[in-house]
């Protein structure tokens, strides 16, 4: 009886590890088979939410904070690194936006770098090559279609769900486009000011002129000789308008408002925002915004 007991003691003890074991190895099965995507900032991570949208397997995080802004200065932290160890995939704006690549490749040697800004022009400023293209909606069109075609290769299981969605948020993208070009193309005015280089793009896209930047590196305040040539240029604009950014602050542009009685509006280059289910959207909602309030601005 007591052999009896015993014997059925240990079955019971085995089956229990064995099934302990069952569910870690399935676990870690899982694991393996997922795909995990860090994008670098806030423009990178909205589009390919929408690329990976409801693919089962598929996990997008962003390594910067929503906050962030843009990255020209920006500081790898020990975080960043760990999320970078557990990526297979890392979707970079490129064109020099991320100053700390190189020392994310010299790191993670096995770490695949998808460059969203792969084969776009790119325009030229005083400080070399500007990488804000997605402010453009054709290039983010174009970065979107890079993001996808570039995961398609690293994670070939999913090949067919990057380009569903893909041209479901392409599709979308191009409805923005024409409905701007509807909103801004018949401008009377067209000459504008702004606070940072992030706009070339958006401007060259819905043939706005930018007169003058005041701060061409975010946080940085401008001299009192750039203060007083931007003051100068405000006065002769037929329709003078400031437009700053939200994420930085007014400061310079309330100093020229009130040498110049111009009216200050904000334009959203969409560097900072929600990290939940809202980020799906959040570039579209943002251009829609710029497109109003520019409408507003130089009727």
């Amino acid at each position: 009886m007591r052999k009896n007991l015993s014997l059925l003691l240990s079955l019971a003890l085995a089956c229990f590890v064995f099934a302990g074991c069952g569910g870690n190895a399935a676990k870690g099965e899982k694991e393996r088979q997922s795909f995990h995507v860090v994008t670098s900032f806030y423009p990178m991570y909205i589009a390919t939410l929408n690329i990976t949208k409801g693919i089962e397997g598929v996990e997008v995080v962003n390594m910067t904070k929503p906050q962030t802004g843009c990255l020209h200065d920006y500081q790898l932290t020990t975080e960043d690194m760990k999320k970078l160890e557990k990526a297979d995939a890392f979707v970079i704006n490129g064109g020099g936006m991320e100053n700390f690549l190189d020392k994310v490749v010299k790191q993670q040697k096995k770490l695949s770098v998808v460059d969203a800004s792969q084969d776009i022009e790119l325009l030229q400023d005083k400080d070399g090559p500007n990488p804000h293209v997605w402010v453009s909606v054709t290039d983010a069109i174009k970065q979107v279609k890079n993001i996808s075609e570039q995961l398609a290769v690293l994670d070939p299981k999913h090949a067919e769900a990057y380009r569903k969605n893909t041209e479901e948020y392409v599709e979308k993208l191009e409805k923005l486009k024409k409905d701007m070009h509807a909103e801004l193309d018949d401008l009377p005015h067209r000459d504008i000011v702004t606070f940072h280089e992030a706009f070339p793009y958006f401007a060259q896209e819905f043939h706005l002129h930018i007169v003058s930047v005041v701060e061409r590196e975010p946080g940085t305040e401008p001299s009192p000789k750039e203060l007083e040539d931007t003051v100068a240029q405000v006065q002769a604009l037929p329709v003078k308008v400031l437009f700053t950014e939200p994420q930085y602050s007014k400061g310079a542009a309330e100093t020229i408002a009130r040498e110049t009685g111009a009216k200050i509006y904000s334009l959203d280059p969409v560097v900072t925002g929600a990290a939940d289910g809202s980020a799906l959207d959040a570039y579209i909602m943002a251009m829609q915004k710029n497109a109003a309030v520019l409408k507003e601005a130089l009727q």
